[in-house]
């Protein structure tokens, strides 16, 4: 059992979360009420789950040396010993076989996206994190992957709009990751992650507010688009942008302080703020562009 629960803890589930990105295309294509789309959309999201849980437990594997001066990633099962170095990696394959399985049930341009994905994934395991900048250009290219996955499966064209607002997003939130492991481990940093060493001082800063104003600003020029209006049968969207900004600022607020940014996920279930404003712009958003309105 106890094998059972530290094999759980390597595929992360808690992840899962990210993979959300899939259904985006689902929602804002107005795709939800055709059955045969939703289950294909939902494969699709499922195929990611098990290939990013296939990727996490390669990465682990490749990176417990490392790991082990982290003061949280040191606890992760391969950092302490828990799981080997051969049996996280069989674990990663049998994931990421599931999940091939799983895309080529959604559609043949899924499984090719997924397949890209775990390629991209693999190169930053391997080299892509030790390049500054590049390291979260990566991780951002793996989400528009997800984007992409979602629209491909249900046949429509992914918008401009959608991948230009992920796109930031992910950016704003990989540099956010940057200086929080950067604040966190002070001198040490360079140690467990050597591109942390090539960020210049004072830069992590400057991206992470550029990104955020980008992200931001993408998101306000998408709610007040004609296009957006044409498509959603509503020109109110602009009134989902307050948790937008409400959230941005509550997000950088709580990365100053250093009590966030080291793992989005888990700061949406620690704060309320931000947690009430992912449920906010969600519920508003849904009211403006659900059917029947």
């Amino acid at each position: 059992m106890r094998w059972l629960r530290d094999a759980v803890s390597l595929v992360r589930p808690m992840q899962w979360v990210k993979n959300s990105f899939v259904l985006v295309g689902l929602v804002f294509g107005h795709a939800w009420s055709d059955a045969v789309l939703v289950q294909a959309a939902l494969l699709a999201t499922l195929a990611f789950c098990l290939v990013s849980s296939a990727v996490y437990a390669f990465n682990d594997s490749v990176d417990a040396a490392n790991d082990r001066l982290h003061p949280k990633k040191r606890s992760r099962p391969v950092a302490r010993g828990a799981i080997g170095v051969v049996a996280a990696r069989a674990l990663s394959g049998m994931c990421a076989l599931a999940g091939l399985l799983l895309a080529g049930l959604a559609g043949r341009h899924v499984l090719w996206i997924v397949l890209l994905y775990l390629a991209l994934n693999i190169a930053y395991s391997l080299g892509l994190k030790r390049v500054p900048v590049v390291d979260v250009f990566s991780i951002a290219g793996g989400f528009m992957l997800r984007l992409l996955a979602g629209t491909s499966a249900i046949g429509i064209e992914a918008s401009s709009w959608l991948l230009a607002c992920g796109f930031f997003l992910t950016l704003f939130l990989g540099f956010a990751k940057r200086k929080a492991e950067t604040d966190l481990m002070d001198a040490a940093a360079p140690l467990h992650r050597s591109a942390l060493s090539r960020y210049p001082a004072g830069f992590l800063d400057m991206a992470v507010m550029v990104t955020a104003a980008c992200m931001v600003m993408a998101y306000g020029l998408y709610a007040v688009s004609e296009s957006t209006a044409q498509l959603h049968g509503t020109d109110q969207l602009v009134w989902t942008l307050p948790w937008v900004l409400l959230g941005t600022f509550r997000y950088l607020l709580r990365l100053q302080a250093g009590q966030a940014g080291a793992d989005p996920s888990l700061d949406l279930y620690r704060d309320p703020v931000l947690a009430a404003c992912a449920l906010g712009w969600g519920i508003s958003t849904w009211m403006l562009i659900a059917p029947g309105r």
